[in-house]
């Protein structure tokens, strides 16, 4: 069978060392990261070189960005929500309840699914107009999000329940599911886009047809009598429909995740707005590509964190506060690292990494000025996402909820209606918004991690050494 073919060693999170833990949990996520970025950014690359209406068909499909954005944030509600408390439940060796999580998380992921499909199918077109689409972007947003949306449940499986599959220390497995959907979305888009002459519905299509694959793997290693998997689904009648009480705790945490991701979409379609009035249809495709780019060099950091998330949560219930105080570092040190090099490659080598996304020299050439503004102080998103996992690994709800408005919602919206105006600095004050938020927010979410978790962690380890005295 695939999953012994492709190994099955579950990551040991008490034992060991906190550098290879991370390092074996980290690199399946990148890996996976990878390719699951590869569902959006292969459409994005096939969509812009299409003759004559690449550039344009681009911008159609940015307008959609906001929406699949949503989407992820439903996913990562019950994903990210869940899966921290299920490694911290696996780590007290608290079976009912890491049971009760997994499965509760599954079920309302599968009904919120089939709830957006009937939002965005009965409200998909005023969507796309209040997220600022135009009379010539709504031939190629609408006809695309029209096919995407039918993938939703796929999506919410796929990416929602890999999280419970990490936690149990198979990443590998986790790497695996995301594998299937993206290599067959690379295979299918050239022909459904090129071969077959559909286009955006084309590349649609591709996308959703790969979701289903990784979605059907996910649910066989998650609900098969033969798989390695320490935990199950259940499908038994007193599971069919959420707990109630679970459903709260999941979705409190999840909050942030949540948060953080509907707040793309919300600053994504503030920008396309700001972007149509002040440079049209051309700068919403600069926004656009940049976005791109910024997925791509965020991929790293995101499997950073992930990668020791899980490890974090697990020993946090196990209390072994010293292992949770050397993941948190490893984890900030690395993606420190990490962040600082993606920034110099953007500033020595800007065109090779816009060149990925489009041919069209003069969308380039429009994007450059914008996309140095826009990296200026990416090193500090390690500073935001370290605190981010820390606060949501641990079960710190209000804080992890808390930080991520306070970026997006509190410093990034206004910045972008406002700056545009002020000083003259008009396009440049959309992308300058960004760095600025980096700063401001990513200072803030570290210093309030270090100065509440690190105390808490030192009066664990000094009530553990109390208890364990003769």
């Amino acid at each position: 069978m695939l999953y012994y073919a492709f190994g099955m060693k579950q990551v040991d999170f008490e034992n060991g060392s906190i550098a290879v833990n991370i390092a074996q949990t980290a690199f399946p996520m990148f890996v996976a990261q990878v390719l699951n970025l590869l569902y959006s950014i292969v459409d994005r690359i096939y969509i812009g070189r299409i003759p004559g209406e690449g550039t344009a068909a681009l911008g159609g499909i940015g307008l959609c960005f906001p929406v699949i954005m949503l989407i992820t944030a439903f996913t990562n509600l019950y994903g990210s929500g869940g899966a921290p408390l299920f490694a911290i439940a696996r780590g007290r060796k608290d079976r009912k309840r890491a049971e009760q999580i997994i499965n509760t998380s599954f079920r309302l992921e599968m009904l919120t699914g089939f709830a957006l499909i009937l939002i965005f199918f009965i409200f998909g077109r005023p969507i796309l107009y209040l997220f600022g689409a135009s009379q010539d972007s709504i031939l190629y947003a609408l006809p695309y999000l029209q096919v995407y949306i039918w993938g939703t449940v796929f999506v919410m499986i796929a990416t929602g329940m890999n999280p419970f599959i990490n936690a149990q220390g198979f990443p590998r497995i986790g790497m695996l599911t995301v594998t299937i959907g993206a290599l067959s979305n690379i295979i299918l888009d050239p022909v459904f886009i090129f071969i077959l002459g559909m286009g955006v519905r084309g590349a649609a299509l591709a996308t959703v047809i790969s979701q289903a694959l990784s979605a059907v793997f996910v649910l066989r290693f998650l609900f098969g009598r033969r798989s390695a998997a320490e935990y199950r689904l259940s499908l038994s009648t007193h599971t069919l429909l959420p707990d109630p009480g679970t459903s709260v705790s999941i979705v409190s945490l999840g909050l942030s995740a949540f948060v953080m991701q509907f707040t793309n979409g919300l600053v994504t379609a503030v920008c396309n707005h700001v972007l149509m009035g002040t440079g049209g249809d051309l700068y919403v495709s600069v926004m656009t590509i940049i976005s791109s780019l910024r997925q791509v060099l965020e991929v790293p950091a995101f499997a950073i964190v992930e990668g020791a998330s899980p490890i974090i949560s697990y020993n946090y219930g196990a209390e072994k506060p010293q292992r949770v105080r050397q993941s948190i570092f490893m984890m900030s040190l690395v993606s420190g690292i990490y962040t600082l090099i993606g920034w110099i490659l953007v500033e020595t080598i800007p065109v090779p990494l816009l060149s990925i996304f489009t041919s069209d020299q003069s969308l380039i050439g429009a994007a450059l000025p914008s996309m140095h503004l826009y990296f200026f102080a990416f090193v500090f998103m390690a500073l935001q996402h370290s605190a981010q996992t820390t606060f949501k690994a641990l079960g710190k709800k209000k804080k992890a909820i808390f930080f991520s408005l306070f970026r997006k919602v509190v410093i990034v919206v206004p910045l972008t209606i406002l700056l545009p105006g002020l000083f003259g600095l008009g396009l440049k004050g959309v992308f300058l918004a960004e760095p600025i938020s980096n700063v401001i927010g990513g200072t803030a979410s570290f210093t309030t991690m270090l100065l509440t978790v690190l105390p808490e962690l030192r009066r664990m380890e000094a009530s553990r050494a109390v208890r364990v005295q003769p």
